[in-house]
């Protein structure tokens, strides 16, 4: 194993990716796992309907809100909150046996819960996306065909609120090109591991 790998392996980072939404998290991670194959995304647990197309266990782990509480109470989340009335939170055991095996973990968490991790890691790297304009965020959301006009309303108010986190975060990424967001988001996780203290 080289010098890289061993400094690499022995500072495995938590990447907390924030950001409104419609703004194209999920776009965008699946092609930056496309060029880092290495790091690994943490599935985030909810109690919210699966949408068209979402994938149990890869979009989200899909789950009653009785087995949400109870994981709750057995202290099984990083973190967890309730947005826009649902559930979500991060399954802690993941996220510490990737640290322990050196693989880098991915959180697409919204800004309380971002706020949260980074309380308990302070060293998690918190990259928040951005829409080009509201403008263009509302656009995406019609886009979708999946919410109605009131939860289009409730989610571009919420992302208004969100934007107001930007200062509490490492880094910004502009969602306007994918394959260029991609590129800075894997520009980030290099420097990470190329600082010599964190």
């Amino acid at each position: 194993m080289s010098l890289w790998d061993k400094h690499r392996r022995a500072r495995a980072l938590v990447i907390v990716i924030s950001g409104p939404a419609g703004v194209g998290k999920d776009a965008l991670l699946e092609r930056f796992v496309a060029i880092c194959p290495d790091a690994h995304r943490c599935v985030t647990m909810t109690t919210r309907d699966r949408r068209e197309g979402e994938r149990p266990g890869v979009d989200y782990h899909f789950v009653t809100r009785q087995e949400f509480i109870d994981l709750v109470e057995a202290d099984g989340f990083l973190e967890h909150a309730t947005v826009h009335g649902e559930l979500y939170g991060t399954p802690k055991l993941p996220v510490l046996e990737n640290l322990r095996k050196g693989v880098d973990t991915i959180l697409k968490i919204d800004v309380q819960g971002g706020v949260a991790v980074k309380g308990q890691m302070p060293d998690a790297v918190m990259v928040f996306i951005a829409p080009p304009s509201l403008e263009e965020l509302e656009r995406r959301l019609r886009g979708r065909g999946s919410d109605s006009i009131d939860q289009i309303n409730r989610r571009l108010m919420r992302a208004r609120e969100e934007l107001e986190y930007i200062a509490g975060y490492d880094y910004l990424i502009v969602n306007d090109d994918l394959t260029t967001a991609a590129e800075q988001l894997r520009s980030i996780v290099v420097a990470e591991h190329c600082r010599v203290q964190r």
